[in-house]
């Protein structure tokens, strides 16, 4: 890929269905951070896009499905994934059990106990961003840091709903 053709194959701008409601603030800060994280540096192609990007993503939760609305720049539709849950729920589901555990323990834990639950939480997410990865391979070309981000963002849907 070119140095043109990498700028192009990216987000620049990333929308969650908000009719599922706000979360608790440690969840509002990691959606924020993911975004903002996100639009700074991804790596995000539709695979068989005769387009360019840059591109846009709206992602939302539809009968227990993770919808990837993806559009160009001017909002024009370029395709739209919808993928089971079912694959990422158990990840999900433990991921924020140990996130619990990591904001209980920021707030009153030894640095070291932090350091373990924190490394358990990273863990996880590598899991979860890796079992994105491969739901997302022959759809949408993305890298590991790109699927790390998204991860969160799939795990604040799903809290929230």
């Amino acid at each position: 890929m070119t140095g043109s053709d990498q700028t192009r194959a990216k987000l620049i701008d990333i929308e969650l269905d908000e009719s599922i409601g706000r979360s608790t603030p440690d969840v509002e800060h990691e959606r924020a951070v993911a975004i903002f994280d996100l639009i700074e540096e991804n790596s995000f192609q539709p695979v068989n896009d005769s387009g360019a990007g840059p591109y846009r993503l709206k992602l939302s939760l539809a009968e227990q499905r993770l919808v990837f609305a993806v559009a160009r720049e001017d909002g024009t539709a370029v395709v739209t994934h919808i993928l089971s849950l079912t694959p990422l729920r158990r990840i999900v589901k433990d991921y924020y059990m140990i996130c619990e555990s990591y904001y209980d323990a920021i707030r009153s834990s030894t640095p070291s106990h932090i350091e373990a639950i924190d490394m358990g939480r990273r863990g996880l997410h590598n899991e979860g961003s890796q079992t994105l990865m491969d739901r997302l391979s022959g759809k949408i070309d993305i890298d590991f840091d790109t699927a790390r981000r998204l991860f969160t963002l799939v795990c604040v849907l799903h809290w929230r709903g």
